[in-house]
């Protein structure tokens, strides 16, 4: 039985997920792709992996200044090869409970993948699209800039300073903060420990979401 221990002092009018490391399970299948697409221009992989998560792919790539790479069709292609290789995508640890449990216009996604690679993972997932997902083509700017937090946060009708963002890379917690949001880190597909003064989660297990009379959330864990 859960205690009534809140991780905020605070109740919100709506979660906003980050997709990949946050409630899906996606690392073995992304970096088989990017690490494919590494070696082909000569990158040292193992540098170059940590760099890649969490942001658009072709921000990735552009930052990269290839010579002679044109990074939209690179892009385009990683994005195919993603489609294609969902193999051992799962959801994190009681993701399903805790977003099925949610009043469905309280909560959204906002990810950097394209939407066609969202829609794919989701569904190899076993999870449901949301009515609301900000996805790499609907914003000029990704992650770390606040812009998919505040779309979303908009979208679903609230100002972002009363949203909860769950993230768990460095880019999309500075884009929760900068949002303006409160940041809970997600750490159940960690390999090292980050360094956060937000609060941690392993997973969704032994976590609820209460619903007030009023529909606003709050984060409790056992």
């Amino acid at each position: 039985m859960l205690s009534r221990s809140r991780l905020f002092d605070k109740s919100f009018s709506a979660f906003l997920f980050d997709m990949d490391g946050t409630v899906i399970n996606s690392i073995p299948a992304t970096e088989r792709v990017w690490s494919a697409w590494a070696r082909r221009h000569g990158l040292d992989v193992a540098t170059f992996l940590p760099t890649m998560h969490g942001v658009r792919g072709i921000d990735t790539i552009r930052r990269l200044a290839l010579p002679g790479v044109d990074a939209e069709a690179e892009a385009r292609e990683i994005e195919r090869a993603e489609i294609e290789d969902v193999d051992g995508i799962v959801p994190i640890p009681g993701a399903p409970r805790f977003l099925a449990a949610l009043p469905a216009d309280r909560w959204g996604i906002v990810t950097s993948a394209p939407i066609a690679l969202a829609r794919r993972r989701l569904a190899a997932a076993g999870l449901p699209l949301p009515r609301v997902i900000v996805t790499a083509e609907d914003v000029e700017k990704g992650k770390p800039a606040p812009d998919g937090y505040l779309l979303g946060a908009e979208r679903l009708g609230f100002p972002a300073a009363d949203c909860l963002v769950f993230e768990d890379v460095p880019a999309g917690i500075l884009a929760g903060e900068s949002a303006g949001a409160s940041v809970v880190v997600m750490t159940a597909t960690h390999a090292h420990e980050i360094q956060t003064g937000h609060p941690t989660l392993p997973g969704y297990e032994g976590v609820e979401a209460e619903v007030g009379a009023d529909g606003r959330l709050s984060l409790l864990r056992a």
